[in-house]
């Protein structure tokens, strides 16, 4: 059987397909793992701050903005102040 050029690229475009499935399927699998990951800091940065820690301390440990810390802190049920109007800092 002869390898015609026909032939070449169409293993050359499977072979490309299956390369790109597997990408797919570890970007899959890294966006599930990071996902698991980010809901226990979640989880655990919520108990800290039930437990009565230092919000400040939880928010650096976790390395998250105020803002998703106090989204997380909302979400459990847990008291969060309104966030004060632009340009009220230090009044």
């Amino acid at each position: 059987m002869t390898n015609t050029p026909e032939d070449a690229r169409a293993a050359s475009l499977r072979a490309h397909a299956d390369a790109l499935r597997a990408v797919r399927q570890a970007a899959a699998e890294r966006d599930r793992v990071i996902e698991e990951a980010q809901a226990r800091v979640e989880r655990a940065a919520v108990d800290a701050a039930r437990e009565g820690a230092s919000r400040n301390r939880i928010r650096e440990e976790a390395g998250v903005s105020p803002r998703v810390l106090y989204g997380w802190l909302e979400r459990a049920g847990l008291p969060v102040r309104p966030k004060r109007p632009a340009g009220q800092k230090g009044d």
